[in-house]
């Protein structure tokens, strides 16, 4: 039978225009759309119009339907992979998928699409030729460790946070790198309250101790 494809499409980080007129088709047309939080794809689907069936796949159930998922693709499916915001497996499920269609000879294609820290890096002002993505610190162990490593990174480093971790995160960040140290943090990226603030680490911190920091958070440091 004909093999099917894995198709990874991004989906907007803030506002729903940021979805390219390729993936909605696409969407339409597939077989099947795994998505990360059903009733979060929803509303994105709805708006629309796209009325292809979802089922769930995210990271505490990823184990066990990769293996089913792949015997659906070569059997001639063609599976589209979403997640709540910007590109699959960028900090959110898909790569155990992706892996496992690779290995087992499933055609797989991401489309380009949101990720939320390029627009962070570029609006950022630091050097972007060079530049490492460490996604989010390990809350716990190993967090100290990674820190200690990073402070002899020469490249510019980004960083995700959610906003009850932030001013912990900036405050580590200060103690291992130097409060001296040029950073940037946006938040609600493409989102009508979207916001970049620029400066050193310790001016970030006394920034975010007077303002309570809301939305979804990247962190961009300057390298030594």
């Amino acid at each position: 039978m004909e093999t099917g494809k894995l198709y990874v499409v991004p989906t907007p980080v803030g506002n729903l225009e940021d979805i390219t007129l390729r993936a909605i088709n696409l969407l339409k047309e597939c077989d099947l759309v795994l998505a990360e939080d059903t009733r979060t794809s929803g509303f994105l689907l709805k708006h629309f119009g796209i009325e292809t069936r979802m089922q769930s796949h995210h990271k505490f159930n990823e184990h066990h339907t990769t293996a089913e998922m792949v015997e659906r693709m070569k059997a001639g499916n063609k599976i589209a992979l979403i997640s709540d915001a910007g590109t699959p497996a960028i900090s959110d499920p898909g790569f155990l998928l992706v892996r496992a269609c690779i290995q087992e000879g499933v055609a797989v294609e991401c489309l380009p699409g949101a990720t939320a820290f390029v627009p962070a890096l570029v609006e950022s002002g630091l050097p972007n030729d060079r530049f490492c993505f460490e996604g989010f610190l390990p809350q716990k162990k190993g967090r100290q460790t990674r820190l200690k490593q990073l402070a002899e990174e020469n490249r510019t480093m980004i960083f995700y946070e959610s906003p009850y971790r932030v001013l912990k995160t900036l405050t580590q960040l200060a103690e291992h790198l130097g409060g001296s140290r040029e950073a940037s943090v946006s938040r609600e990226i493409s989102k009508i309250y979207a916001e970049t603030v620029r400066g050193t680490l310790q001016e970030l911190i006394d920034h975010f101790t007077q303002q309570a920091p809301r939305g979804e958070f990247v962190i961009v440091v300057s390298g030594k």
